[in-house]
């Protein structure tokens, strides 16, 4: 894989990170990510199912909530919320969130390698609000609850072993996971307008079900370096967030995603994406809707993100344009995505199967903007890889 490197859009500066393949360099510092023609180029007209896309690529329902996956007696749950996808034999598995309350939960579809749907199934049920997560290496979904005191469940993706209840993960708003493996832990995200970003580091690698919850602590600036403090109540009777003095707050965090030695996590009430640096132990700006210059921001309603092999994010929005946006690593911010005729829903769970061809999402709400009209999608074509 190439490596390119190049400077990083950041408002105070900071260290340098690692996105995917490619490099981010901290010698100096550029403007913040500006608008432009991304690698995809223009988004053509909307297509039969009301997507706009680049030039080569092509979109497809897998699912409406209420009604059954085709080829599966398989009911799709209600508010499809944060995904994964999962390697199945020479096939995979998309996994997807349910967020309403009661009744939450997940649900899963499996594929065959030619990408026709083969199964559909429950993997998670008797939860709240289940909104985003993430996948572990030992092939694992992590269910989050986004209610006050939420819990995060360890789920099979196969639909096979029963979901395990991570008490020690701490309870919270809880939002996003993403699992880093060099450090073995797991960094989650809470989505309330004073949160914080913390990380999880259990007593074994590959069983969650003890360990340390600590929280990052850092200055009132939008870079510099960072520690981390043990919560000392991860049962939340008195609020995580609360319990350790210097704890640095974020507006409202939303998705998270792990890439070589770096954790890209987003805020919506300030409309960032943040990088935290895991080998310098800091944290920077990636984005900064504030900082765009030389016209609108192309990026609004920051949500669920994920990346390619090529090191470019791909970031959801809640509302906004209803698009999902790219960033490259040089520094482009660009409309990858655009979903028409749906302003009353948001883009949710983007995943990419094993093979990097194909990009799962969500509107959650569809075209009837209710929690019961949610449709979820496929894209397929030539990514970079």
């Amino acid at each position: 894989m190439e490596r390119r490197t190049f400077l990083r859009a950041s408002a105070m500066g900071g260290a340098g990170a690692v996105l995917g393949g490619a490099l981010w360099h901290s010698a100096a510092y550029a403007a913040p990510a500006q608008p432009g023609t991304g690698p995809y180029g223009a988004l053509g007209a909307a297509d039969a199912n009301g997507i706009r896309l680049p030039a080569g690529f092509t979109s497809r329902v897998i699912a409406r909530s209420g009604q059954q996956v085709p080829g599966t007696s398989y009911t799709w749950h209600n508010a499809p919320d944060g995904g994964a996808c999962y390697a199945d034999g020479s096939g995979w598995i998309y996994v997807s969130n349910s967020e309403i309350n009661p009744s939450g939960g997940a649900g899963a579809v499996r594929f065959s390698a030619t990408g026709a749907v083969t199964g559909a199934y429950r993997i998670l049920s008797g939860t709240r609000q289940n909104c985003a997560g993430g996948s572990t290496p030992w092939n694992t979904w992590l269910s989050c609850e986004e209610v006050d005191r939420g819990y995060v469940y360890e789920t099979d993706p196969w639909g096979t072993k029963a979901a395990v209840r991570r008490d020690a993960m701490g309870r919270f708003k809880h939002e996003a996971a993403a699992a880093d493996p060099v450090r073995k832990a797991v960094y989650l995200t809470e989505d309330v307008s004073d949160g914080c970003f913390y990380r999880f580091r259990p007593t074994t690698w590959g069983d969650l079900s003890s360990g340390t919850l600590e929280v990052l602590v850092a200055g009132s600036g939008t870079s510099g370096p960072v520690s981390w403090a043990a919560v000392p109540d991860p049962s939340g009777a008195t609020a995580t967030r609360n319990q350790v003095s210097g704890a640095k707050r974020f507006n409202g965090g939303e998705g998270c995603h792990y890439a070589n030695n770096t954790c890209w996590f987003t805020t919506k009430g300030d409309n960032r994406v943040w990088q935290y640096n895991a080998s310098a132990q800091t944290i920077e700006l990636a984005y900064d809707d504030s900082l765009v210059t030389g016209g609108s921001a192309p990026l609004t309603g920051v949500d669920n993100v994920t990346g390619s092999a090529s090191g470019d994010l791909f970031v959801a929005e809640d509302g906004g344009n209803m698009e999902i946006c790219v960033i490259t690593p040089d520094d482009i911010v660009a409309p990858f995505l655009q979903v028409s005729g749906q302003s009353g829903s948001e883009i949710t769970g983007p995943a990419f199967s094993p093979d990097g061809t194909r990009l799962y999402f969500s509107s959650q709400r569809g075209t009837s903007g209710s929690s019961s009209g949610g449709i979820t999608y496929e894209v397929k074509g030539p990514f970079r890889t």
